[in-house]
This record gives structure tokens, sequence and C-alpha cells, in this order.
């Protein structure tokens, strides 16, 4: 037997391309508490939400309401095939990837060419945002799957962790702490800091300070890692990053010495996220493996 019928399944769609209750009445001329109590009973039945739900915003599809409404659209397609043998429907197997943006250059490419061999056949692209960013596109539908720091996400988002981060503490040679093989929090709350201007970012660093009751002094908020390295190779401050080149010149050939922050506490996890906690498409699953297969032995 059948829960859910042709006539609530065209509901959802409808839904999911008008973006509210009420345009998607008035596009089927039907009442919208009809289309309230189809959505309210298919939801129940399936036991997740298809959409999310903002006051002030359109009506977005969750993660598992896409891929209901992408299978809804083509058995409404099938059905009307039935009655006219000449439609023909259409598809696109596509998977987008999200990266935070000071991960993107050592864990992007890898990420892609790991996806490109794994499923050869699926459509990849990227994005890379910031935190904030990462967590509209993962809500809206625009990306897929994010490579991240596991910040600021709640209980909505499934993670996955694929290995702990350090932060590494960026001074000049001629700084007297360079020539140690490791630095502490205590040790550096008297330096001026050059942070991020990633507002989260700097917000967790500040708080690792501030859980050992240290309250250091910001001199600097950098753009990008690089204007940090810049700053600090240059006598600047001392920059604080979770990532950092190898390489111990700054892109203006400046020396640079990076030491990891001994403290036991500092250390955070890079996951891999995607939002919506019910069931995944096969595709998605794949990626989620093959990834977490890659990126755990790095």
């Amino acid at each position: 037997m059948l829960y859910i019928s042709l006539r609530q399944y065209e509901y959802i769609c409808a839904i999911a391309r008008q973006g509210s209750l009420s345009a998607a009445a008035q596009a089927l001329n039907v009442s919208q508490p009809a289309l309230s109590n189809a959505l309210t009973r298919v939801e129940s039945h399936l036991g997740y939400p298809l959409f999310v739900r903002r006051r002030g915003a359109a009506m977005v599809s969750t993660p598992q309401g896409r891929r209901f409404v992408e299978q809804a659209e083509g058995l409404l397609s099938s059905a009307a095939q039935i009655e006219n043998p000449g439609s023909v429907p259409q598809g696109l197997d596509h998977l987008t990837v999200g990266c935070f943006v000071d991960l993107a250059p050592f864990h992007l490419a890898p990420a892609l060419r790991c996806l490109h061999a794994t499923l050869p056949d699926i459509s990849v692209s990227y994005a890379v945002e910031d935190f904030q960013g990462l967590l509209d596109s993962l809500i809206d539908g625009r990306i897929d799957l994010a490579i991240t720091y596991d910040l600021g996400m709640d209980a909505g988002f499934v993670r996955q962790k694929l290995f702990d981060s350090v932060p590494q503490a960026l001074l000049s040679p001629e700084h007297p702490l360079a020539g140690a093989r490791q630095v502490t929090l205590t040790e550096l709350a008297n330096e001026p800091l050059i942070l991020s201007t990633e507002g989260l970012s700097a917000q967790h660093i500040l708080g690792l300070f501030r859980r050992h009751r240290l309250n250091p002094t910001v001199r600097h908020r950098a753009a990008t890692l690089e204007i940090q390295r810049s700053l600090a190779a240059h006598g600047e401050g001392v920059a604080i990053s979770y990532v950092s080149p190898k390489n111990k010149l700054s892109y203006d050939n400046k020396s640079l010495a990076s030491l990891p922050i001994a403290d036991k506490d500092v250390a955070e996890a890079v996951v891999l996220a995607r939002h919506g906690t019910g069931p995944v498409d096969a595709t998605t699953k794949t990626a989620e493996r093959a990834l977490l297969d890659q990126m755990k032995v790095l």
C-alpha cells in the first residue's frame, strides 16, 4: 500500500519550487491548509523534515528534502510519461564540496581528486567560504559536504572527524622565543597577536587564552594567512593559526619561525560535515566514505 499519494508528491514539489505554502497554494489553485496538512502528514510518515522553516524567509529544502523532491519529480515525470510517451525525464548527478578558506590550499585539491577517482560519472564542484558561509550553504543546499573545523555547528549537522589540528605560533626568527621547540599560551599572553579577520576563528583563539585566564592584546587582524605570516616575519607580533605551510618563508621572502602550541586543550578537530540527520543518498554516502578514508591518513 502506498502511503504517499501522487497528489501529495505534487504538493511537496510545488512548495520546493515556490518557496512558500501560500505561493504553492496559489500555483496549484488549492487551499493553503490543504498543502500544510499534506506536508505535515508526509514529514510525519518519513520521520524527518523536508523544509527549513525560518520566520520571514523562504522555505528551503533540507538535504533529505532535496533528494525527496528530486525523486518525487522523477516519479511525477514517469507518471506523466505513462500518459504521454513523448515526454523524457531529465536529471543531473552533481556533488558540491565546501571547504573552510584556510584549509582549502592544503586539502581541497586532494579531496577533489579523490572524488573524481571515486565517482567518475558524477559532476563535482567546490566552494571555498568562511565558517558562516559554509553553514549557510549547507543549510540552503548550495553545498552537500564541507571540510571544516568543528565550530559553530549544532545538532542539525552530521560531523565525522578527519584529524586533529594543533595551532602554530608564527614569529620572526629574531624573536626571543624563536629558538624554542614549542611554546605555551602563557608565554604568548604578553605578546602582540596577529589574528584572522574571520570572526569565529579569532574568537576561538582568544577563547583558548581566556580558558587559561589570560588576556592577550591583538595588534593586527589579517584577511589572509599569508598576510598573517608576512606581518609575523617582519616582527609585527605573533600570528596564531591552525594551518601553516611547511615553507619557512613568507610570500615576500622573509624567514619565519613556526612553533607548535603545547597546551593540551588546544587541538581542534577538522571534520567532514553535512546538514541533516536523516537518511543520505548513495552518492553523498560514497563521497563521505572516500573522503574519510583518504583524509584520515594525511
